[in-house]
């Protein structure tokens, strides 16, 4: 018997349902901390592998590299889940993958090589592949039409809290006190550098521990608990429209095409300064260590929360459009200043810089979905997922500029590229937003 079935709701032809079922909403929107926890800790990761490991910066961006290689390669398999089953069957698959990925790490910390930790990461990345494809445009479908951006905004507001959570992890049971990993390892012999080195790889299982016990309750919750199918109703009686068709479509929709290109730019950025935060400020500091050095992205996280929640309440007052418009175009400024600002400012510029990306993810999403004919909503919503490879390429040219110039903070101009095209892309959605406006009042 399942939990929470409800007679009450109406479910739309299009796909949406005439209430929003309160339970299964937050349950939902509970799965968004659990796949930023994972994000967050491989911003821990790269820095604890590039003592370790002695990489390089580039080497060390290729744990983000495979961990959004795996969304970009699972997101159409998702689609199809969806497709031919239900969100909340793609769900359960997507948390069993990420429940068998974190438990490879147990055999990787024993192999003690870098590829294996690789292949634990892009098995995760796997299973969480398949909960963005589904949990995003789930949320957006889990309710009334006109509420559609305002539910996945208030979704992704729950991605702060596991980002928190997921750098609090890092830092207490993967980071260690005393002095930087660097500078412990630079007094040691051969001998004791590659047992400290093993000693550290065993801090990385911790996290992973806890996180497989509260994944198990999650996905106990999700198989005893009813949820909606919301469906296109012309797609069970036409038929699904068959994958070449769907990608013909969206390969003629332009606002479709503009969304993707964001998206991919805004999470390359988005990843690419996280991920070097931390690098960031063991750079501009040399005194603190990788403990002391994390605080700075906590404090990030809570900037990003502050700025989504700041962004959520413009929108009830302004066009999401407008209001993305001017976060990128201050955007711009900000990255000029991480790159160029003398001393820690540079280190403060980053932290601004999550302020700024707090409602980004969510609007572009939404935005681009709602470019799309809705009997095409699955692989749409998929291929905005496949976007996230931007996570995969942006950190690992920035780490690259980092290593061809010698200059870990100069490297994050190539951010500015970023946040340009996103402000240029809004723009451009606030100038077809008007245009629909002035249409729509020419016909009353």
């Amino acid at each position: 018997m399942l939990f929470g079935k409800r007679n009450d709701i109406e479910q739309y032809d299009n796909g949406y349902i005439s209430k929003i079922p309160v339970f299964q909403f937050i349950l939902l929107s509970c799965l968004v901390p659990l796949w930023a926890a994972a994000a967050s800790l491989n911003d821990v990761l790269i820095t604890q592998f590039k003592s370790v490991f002695a990489l390089s910066d580039f080497a060390s961006a290729l744990v983000q590299s495979a961990f959004y290689s795996g969304y970009f390669l699972i997101s159409i398999p998702a689609s199809m889940v969806i497709r031919n089953t239900t969100y909340k069957t793609a769900i359960l698959c997507g948390l069993g993958f990420y429940i068998a990925g974190c438990s490879l790490f147990f055999p990787a910390s024993h192999m003690a090589t870098y590829t294996m930790f690789l292949v634990a990461i892009f098995a995760i990345a796997i299973g969480l592949g398949f909960l963005e494809t589904s949990v995003n445009t789930y949320s957006t479908m889990l309710g009334p039409q006109e509420t559609a951006t305002l539910r996945l905004n208030i979704s992704q507001t729950f991605q702060p809290l596991g980002s928190i959570a997921g750098i609090l992890l890092g830092k207490y049971l993967i980071f260690q006190e005393g002095e930087s990993m660097a500078s412990q390892l630079a007094s040691m012999d051969a001998v004791q550098a590659a047992a400290y080195k093993m000693e550290m790889l065993q801090h990385t299982l911790e996290p992973y521990h806890i996180m497989i016990y509260i994944l198990l309750g999650i996905f106990a919750l999700f198989a005893v608990t009813a949820y909606p199918k919301c469906k296109v109703k012309s797609a069970s009686t036409e038929g699904v429209p068959s994958i070449g068709k769907t990608l013909s479509y969206l390969a003629g929709n332009g606002r479709f095409k503009r969304g993707i290109v964001a998206q991919f730019l805004y999470v390359g950025m988005q990843v690419a300064v996280w991920s070097f935060t931390i690098r960031l400020a063991l750079h501009l500091d040399p005194t603190i260590n990788e403990r002391a050095a994390a605080n700075y992205m906590v404090v990030s996280f809570i900037f990003f929360f502050v700025g989504k929640f700041i962004a959520n309440f413009l929108m009830t007052k302004f066009s999401a459009n407008k209001v993305l418009a001017l976060y990128a175009a201050i955007g711009v400024l900000d990255i000029f200043v991480v790159a160029f600002a003398p001393g820690m400012a540079a280190i403060y510029g980053a932290i601004f810089a999550s302020f700024l990306f707090g409602p980004c993810w969510a609007t572009i999403y939404a935005r681009t979905l709602d470019a799309v004919e809705k009997k095409y909503t699955e692989t749409a919503g998929a291929i905005i997922v496949m976007s996230i490879i931007g996570g995969a390429f942006v950190p690992a040219i920035q780490g690259y500029v980092s290593d061809i110039t010698g200059s870990m903070q100069l490297s994050f101009i190539i951010n500015v590229v970023c946040f340009a095209f996103i402000a240029w892309y809004f723009h451009k959605e606030a100038q077809l937003e008007a245009g629909e406006e002035l249409e729509l009042a020419h016909q009353n």
